[in-house]
């Protein structure tokens, strides 16, 4: 809701779970892979965490650059907090 909200006004969502963490879908993906790997410990899942892992902060990391070009100084006040 907060993410849908923020693109329709082209603003960044702050409220909600980002007010805390600046990507929570990605903190609660990495969370069920945990999870994943826990309850299968088979070679695939062991496999795939670090390389799901190293894909989602690759693109977290793309997302952060994008945002801090698009919204600038606010982007930069919201990363600091």
């Amino acid at each position: 809701h907060v993410l849908y909200n923020a693109q329709r006004q082209h603003s960044l969502a702050i409220t909600g779970p980002y007010a805390c963490i600046r990507h929570p879908q990605y903190v609660a993906f990495v969370m069920i892979l945990l999870g994943f790997l826990l309850q299968w410990p088979t070679l695939l899942t062991l496999i795939m965490f670090p390389i799901l892992l190293l894909m989602y902060s690759r693109l977290a990391i793309k997302e952060e650059a994008e945002m801090s070009k698009q919204f600038g100084a606010v982007d930069d006040s919201y990363a600091q907090q």
